[in-house]
């Protein structure tokens, strides 16, 4: 279960906004998250706290196919984004990176705590419920592992017998 602190975005959030260009030419993570929507709002990343959410409209992630966008936001300390939808390539980044996202039409006010079910696809603000999409348990385990890297290392390090994935055995 995700629980946190609800921040809103409307529909045909780029990745433009969310990170943007001229911070691309960075590796540092820290920079990225110090910037993290700075298109939208200039004092996001100054506000923002460890295990927040954020809760948007359709087509989040529109854009470009940069990785730094759900890097940015997960390095920021953004649990889990919740959106009626993304650009296709967004969430596939975003679970790539470990960045949990729902598709769900949520209805709640900035600030609000939501708790997030991935494997369930439920989002609740308070009493009330939100049906979204269940996540495939395929993309569950890459989440659950940290994001893609981390997966692809245990699964090798799994079928060498290193079952921690640093080389060595139980």
């Amino acid at each position: 279960m995700i629980r946190g602190r609800a921040w809103l975005f409307g529909d045909d959030v780029d990745t433009d906004v969310i990170i943007p260009g001229k911070y691309l030419r960075t590796k540092d993570l820290r920079l990225l998250a110090d910037h993290v929507m700075e298109g939208l709002d200039s004092e996001f990343a100054s506000k923002v706290g460890r295990g927040d959410l954020i809760v948007a409209g359709r087509n989040f992630g529109c854009g470009s196919s940069r990785e730094q966008a759900p890097l940015a936001l997960r390095e920021a300390g953004i649990s889990c984004i919740v959106a009626r939808s993304f650009a296709r390539i967004f969430f596939r980044n975003a679970i790539n990176v470990g960045l949990a996202v729902v598709e769900a039409d949520v209805d709640c006010k900035e600030g609000d705590i939501v708790e997030v079910d991935l494997s369930r696809g439920l989002v609740n603000v308070g009493e009330r419920s939100f049906q979204g999409t269940k996540i495939p348990a395929f993309l569950l385990d890459i989440l659950q592992h940290g994001g893609l890297v981390a997966h692809r290392r245990l699964e090798a390090a799994a079928s060498h017998g290193d079952e921690d994935g640093m080389g060595r055995s139980p």
